[in-house]
Order: structure tokens, then C-alpha cells, then sequence
């Protein structure tokens, strides 16, 4: 049966929810809801709220159903699409001078090469946008619906730079969303890729003060560095920050911090980890980061990492058995790291060895030569560049143990795969070692060195990473 637009097949019913219920099956078609088409997931996720909806599906036997449902207002149905925006994504019309899916190198998978720019993505997932495929009814309608947070990938606010950093004429009109979602009350993130002599000093400063403006409901502001790979031939030249122009970066978004906190109850400036690490600087105290909002955008996770660490490792040094367990913990293992954050991760080493003196790590920081060196986050390495550089340590002698503890973002989400295809068991048959990926988290890791069962569930379908024993460790 063909499908028309506006009409959706639902992928999955959850067990236990109001579709299951209602006896909505995997393979039935979504018409309508309160007699309205939905247009995409906006529509869909704004129309069940209401108590009391009507719905129209389509059965695989072409029989209709009109089913009326009384529920909590915020109640989901309990289904999932065969397209999770319910419509075709917008792709970027940008060509933005930093783009990093522009520096990939040619015969990766076409997912790697796909530019999204889809609002939608930004409140599912996310992700940032620049608000250059938008038009004034998109904006009305996210304000209409009220859908918030929206990520917002500002840069500069001077028009003229937008749309040549952006390569898109329009980039710079389309600043003026940022007043409509403000006056609409949106809720909002953004973000600044810094290049270079080209958006920093005085631009960076004149960005920081016009956004200002939008606070409380611009609720924060990551300033970033923008990713440099090897693969950057024939595109715009942007050069590395040195320590003492971090530290500058750094500098300029603390010394307006307390201004905005005494102001709104927010710090809203924030400098991403790797300034800090670049200046050879202290990550600033837990309180500064406003509740770790812009984690996912590389601020502030090494400032929790470290507090979750130090409170775990307490814990195990000073609760009840840790004697019994210094000596039962007799192992050698591997850590592989980007170089971002491999100081911090040695540093956990030395203290977990200080404390069970019959544990051996070996902490190696795994250099990109994929992409190239300027590439220093975990999350970039692939897996040959694991392979190659452990095993010239392996060939050298060194006894890396039989276990090698990687952090989690190294592999596709959900997946065994890494960037550039080669699987866990690619790695295990090369180094001849257990791969164990390590999610985010202080106790994680500790968990993770302790004990020697601590496994990934290869069987899950979410991939999901465990501990295979029954009590924790700490």
C-alpha cells in the first residue's frame, strides 16, 4: 500500500503503553490526529499533549480506526516511527569555513557525509543549527508549540562575518530568529566556533555583549575551537590557538561570567575544555558550569569526570573491606585515550595504582594520524590507529596486559564499530586483548580498572555497556 505524505508507519508499540492498549500495531499507518495531518515529528509530539485526543490509524488490512483516548497530559503513546523526524531531513545550505564534514577523507560511509541543519534534530537531539533553511513559519510555530531547548550554532553576530564564515548570504538576516524565539520565550542554547583571526578578539567580545541581550532565555554560550584535520586542502586557512591565545579566550569569557551570574543567575559565557587544556589551566569549580548545560558540547566533562572520580575513589579508599580488596586487585591493563584527555586520565591512574599497589596501568594517548594530529578528542580515533599504535608497543615487548579499557565514545553509538569501520573484534584479534568500552563517569572508570569482569552485553541490541557482577564496587 502506498504510502501518502502526511502519513506515517509506525516502526515499534512499546509494551505496556496507551498504543498497545488501544491496539495499535507495529506496520500500521498514522493518519491523523484530532482530525489534523501530521506534518512531522513537531506536529505529532504538540498534538498528543492535550488529555483527551482522537486518532486515526490505518490497519495492514486497510481498515480504519478512530480511536478516542483519555490519558495524562503529558503522556506519550508509546510509539516509535519508521522516520524518526516523521518527514525527509533538511540538510546544511552553508558551506561554512570550518565545516569539519569538509575536512573527511573520501571512502568513508555516506552517513559521515551528510550535513544536517534540521530544527527538528536540535530539539530531538540536540544538535546545533544555524537557522539558515528557516523560515519566519518555522520560527512561529517552534514558538507557537513552545519546543525548547533550541541549539543554535551562532558564530558572530555582525552580519556581514556570519555570511562569509557561513558562506550563505542570507546567514546574516536570519539573526533576527534569535528576537522572535526571545519574545516568544523560547528556551535557548548557543555556540560559537571560534577561528582563528577571525571571529575571536574584539568580534568574539561584540558576540558575547549582543547576546547578552537574549538572557534568561539564551540560557548559555560555548565558546569552541574549531576542529582542524589534515584533510583541508583548497579550503579556507584556519591556524591552531597557542597556549597564550587560549588563555586570552579564556580570559575574555571569564571576565564577563560574574556580571551575567549576579544579573540572572547564570554564568551563560562558557570556554570549552580544550581552551583550558591548551593554556595549561584548572578546569573552573563544579558551580561555574550552571549544571553542566552544555555538557554534550565538550563543556565542562572534565571538570565532572574528575569530581565523580576523586568522590568514587574515596569511597572505595575508605569504606569498610578496602584492604581485602588492595589485595585481591592483582592485574595489568591498558587505557587508550585521546591526547586531550590524557593527562587527566594518567593522573587517575597514578592514584588507583597508589592505592592497590598490585595493579599495573598503562595509560597511552592514541595520536590521530587518521585525521591528523591538530585532532586530540577520543571521540576521533579510529581503529586502525588504535591497532597500529599498540602494536608497536606490543612488538617492542611491552606488556600491555590482557585487558584494554577504551572511553565509549570511541565506538558508533549503539554499535561495535569504530569510525572507520573495523569492529571490537577487529581489535581483540589484532592485539589479542579484552575490549571493554568505558562509559563517561568517575565511578565508571574505577569500576571498570577493579574488576576483571567488567564486560560490555555484546548480545544487547542497545549495546549497552555493564557490569557483569552482582554487587558494585564502590
Amino acid at each position: 500500500m502506498k504510502i501518502k505524505k502526511n502519513e506515517h508507519v509506525i516502526k515499534e508499540v512499546f509494551p505496556g503503553s496507551i498504543a498497545e492498549e488501544m491496539g495499535i500495531e507495529p506496520g500500521d499507518v498514522l493518519l491523523a490526529i484530532n482530525d489534523q495531518d501530521v506534518e512531522d515529528v513537531f506536529d505529532y509530539r504538540y498534538m498528543i499533549k492535550d488529555e483527551y485526543i482522537e486518532v486515526l490509524v490505518r490497519k495492514q488490512d486497510g481498515e480504519e480506526w478512530l480511536l478516542e483516548i483519555d490519558k495524562e497530559y503529558d503522556d506519550d503513546l508509546g510509539i516509535e516511527f519508521e522516520n524518526g523526524l516523521m518527514s525527509d531531513y533538511r540538510s546544511c545550505s552553508n558551506k561554512c569555513i570550518f565545516c569539519f564534514i569538509d575536512q573527511m577523507p573520501p571512502g568513508m560511509r555516506d552517513t559521515l557525509y551528510f550535513k544536517d541543519d534540521d530544527s527538528r534534530l536540535s530539539f530531538l537531539q540536540g544538535n546545533y543549527i544555524t537557522l539558515t533553511n528557516m523560515k519566519e513559519r518555522d520560527i512561529e510555530r517552534i514558538i507557537r508549540m513552545q519546543l525548547a531547548p533550541i541549539n543554535i550554532s551562532v558564530q558572530t553576530t555582525n552580519p556581514e562575518l556570519r555570511c562569509k564564515m557561513l558562506n550563505n548570504r542570507f546567514a546574516g538576516e536570519k539573526l533576527k530568529y534569535l528576537q522572535m524565539l526571545y519574545d516568544g520565550h523560547v528556551e535557548m542554547n548557543g555556540q560559537v566556533v571560534c577561528c582563528k583571526n577571525v571571529n575571536d578578539g574584539a568580534e568574539l567580545e561584540r558576540t558575547m555583549d549582543d547576546l547578552a541581550r537574549y538572557l534568561p532565555f539564551l540560557r548559555s554560550v560555548s565558546v569552541v575551537p574549531a576542529g582542524i584535520t589534515r584533510f583541508r586542502d583548497k579550503l579556507f586557512p584556519i591556524g591552531l590557538y597557542t597556549k597564550e591565545e587560549a588563555g586570552a579566550v579564556i580570559d575574555m569569557v571569564e571576565s564577563r561570567q560574574q556580571e551575567y551570574y549576579d544579573r540572572f543567575g547564570l554564568h551563560f559565557i562558557h570556554a570549552s575544555d580544550e581552551w583550558y587544556i591548551t593554556a595549561g589551566r584548572e578546569f573552573p569549580e563544579e558551580e561555574r558550569y550552571d549544571g553542566y548545560i552544555q555538557l554534550e558540547n565538550g563543556v565542562g566533562m572534565m571538570r565532572m569526570l574528575i569530581n565523580e572520580f576523586e568522590e568514587a575513589l574515596d569511597e572505595v579508599v575508605h569504606g569498610a573491606g578496602h584492604e581485602a580488596l588492595a589485595g585481591q586487585v592483582r592485574r595489568t591493563l591498558t587505557i587508550a585515550t585521546g591526547k586531550l584527555a590524557y593527562p587527566t586520565i594518567r593522573g587517575f591512574a597514578d592514584k588507583l595504582m597508589k592505592a592497590f599497589p598490585h595493579l599495573t596501568i598503562h595509560v597511552y594517548y592514541i595520536r590521530n594520524d587518521f585525521f591528523g594530529e591538530t585532532i586530540t578528542v577520543s571521540g576521533l580515533i579510529t581503529g586502525q590507529d588504535l591497532i597500529g599504535q599498540l602494536k608497536e608497543r606490543q612488538d617492542k615487548g611491552e606488556d600491555l596486559g590482557s585487558v584494554l579499557l577504551i572511553p565509549s565514545n570511541m565506538l558508533r553509538m549503539g554499535e561495535q564499530v569504530f569510525l572507520d569501520d573495523l569492529t571490537v573484534e577487529d581489535v581483540e584479534r589484532e592485539l589479542g586483548m579484552k575490549l571493554a568500552a568505558v562509559e563517561p563517569g568517575g565511578k565508571e572508570f574505577i569500576d571498570a580498572v577493579l574488576n576483571p569482569e567488567y564486560t560490555m552485553d555484546r548480545n544487547n541490541e542497545n549495546f549497552v555497556y555493564i557490569k557483569a557482577y552482582d554487587r558494585d564496587i564502590v
